[in-house]
């Protein structure tokens, strides 16, 4: 599909949905080749909204038979509910951890898992366990006829060397806190039942999706802005821009398979924090101020086997640097929810 332009500034919140919307030709490829229904499942998160609105937009690139986009979730906020309905997504509201209300969801040839839980996991541990490793194996036995992308994170890696360059997707996992475990946990459940259900599975190992509203740019620029000490201990990160995160991870329907695809998403770049935050100070006329030292490892992922199968992110570092200094710079809409990439510990 052709390529549109990228504007040098985002003007409104309008504007970034439809650009983190945006679908590339594999996204539409994949659901030409997988026709049929989508159901989202968590949609309400970070990047479930514009991921389903992704899978509507592609769905009418790909043409064929009509098919159904539906949202599932619980829906805290109305307005967000509201927003999907008007983009074309179908909701449903429903705890997907009552096994009721999972039975009564419509069947769909094609699932995207996003449910999960991070923020507040510390203290909150045995939720943090029933919804990252309980949760997965009651949908793969309920949607044990479709395909299934499954989000996971980078984090099950553990810290990885920062001269190595990121973790791979072969590397053994080695999970910090309840958090990083559970989330082993979730990926073991659908490696399981993969194999034991012959479910075609692929799962996502995210490290970073970022956009305008949040992410680990947002924090670091709004840090700078602020005149705050940023800490260099987690000296070095890998971000992706969200809709391409988002595409990756719907076009992999095409690839998943049993035994269940391993598939790091992540930018191209390893980029320094404090290099960034330079950055951001250059673009906003801040000096930024920092603590401590950079250490040896981080949590950083090798994206370039999802590179090879998908293409190169559409949006690079220099890009996403402006366009996250202006927003910040003229106080664009958050979502409040900082990301505690900085955490060393494990705890969230």
């Amino acid at each position: 599909m052709p390529t549109e332009p990228l504007p040098k500034k985002i003007e409104s919140v309008e504007q970034l949905d439809d650009l983190l919307s945006r679908p590339t030709q594999p996204v539409v490829d994949a659901l030409t080749k997988h026709p049929g229904d989508v159901i989202v499942l968590g949609v309400a998160g970070k990047m479930g909204p514009t991921l389903a609105r992704m899978v509507v937009r592609a769905a009418q690139a790909a043409g064929g038979a009509k098919r159904r986009v539906i949202g599932v979730a619980r829906f805290s906020n109305p307005d967000e509910q509201k927003k999907l309905d008007a983009w074309g997504v179908e909701t449903i509201k429903a705890d997907l951890l009552d096994r009721t209300a999972l039975e009564r969801l419509p069947d769909a040839p094609n699932v995207i898992y996003m449910a999960g839980m991070k923020f507040g996991s510390t203290n909150q541990e045995p939720l943090t366990w029933a919804m990252n490793a309980y949760l997965p194996g009651m949908v793969c036995e309920r949607y044990r006829k479709s395909r299934i992308v499954a989000f996971s994170t980078g984090n099950v890696y553990g810290l990885s060397p920062v001269a190595r360059g990121g973790s791979v997707e072969t590397d053994p996992p080695n999970p910090l806190g309840d958090y990083a475990m559970s989330c082993l946990g979730r990926e073991r459940m659908f490696e399981h039942f993969s194999l034991a259900l012959k479910i075609p599975v692929a799962i996502i190992r995210l490290n970073y999706a970022t956009e305008l509203r949040y992410g680990v740019l947002i924090d670091l620029a709004g840090r700078v802005q602020r005149g705050e000490e940023i800490d260099l201990s987690m000296g070095n990160m890998n971000v992706i821009w969200q809709a391409d995160a988002n595409a990756m991870s719907i076009a992999a329907l095409a690839d998943a398979s049993s035994p269940a695809l391993m598939l790091n998403v992540a930018g191209p770049e390893l980029l320094s924090v404090r290099r960034v935050c330079e950055a951001f100070g250059r673009r906003m006329n801040k000096a930024p101020r920092f603590r401590g030292t950079e250490s040896p490892d981080a949590l950083l992922n090798n994206g370039a086997f999802g590179h090879k199968l998908y293409g190169y992110p559409r949006v690079g570092i220099e890009q996403l640097l402006d366009w996250t200094a202006a927003w910040v710079t003229a106080g664009g809409a958050s979502l409040g929810k900082p990301t505690h990439f900085q955490a060393r510990d494990g705890k969230f």
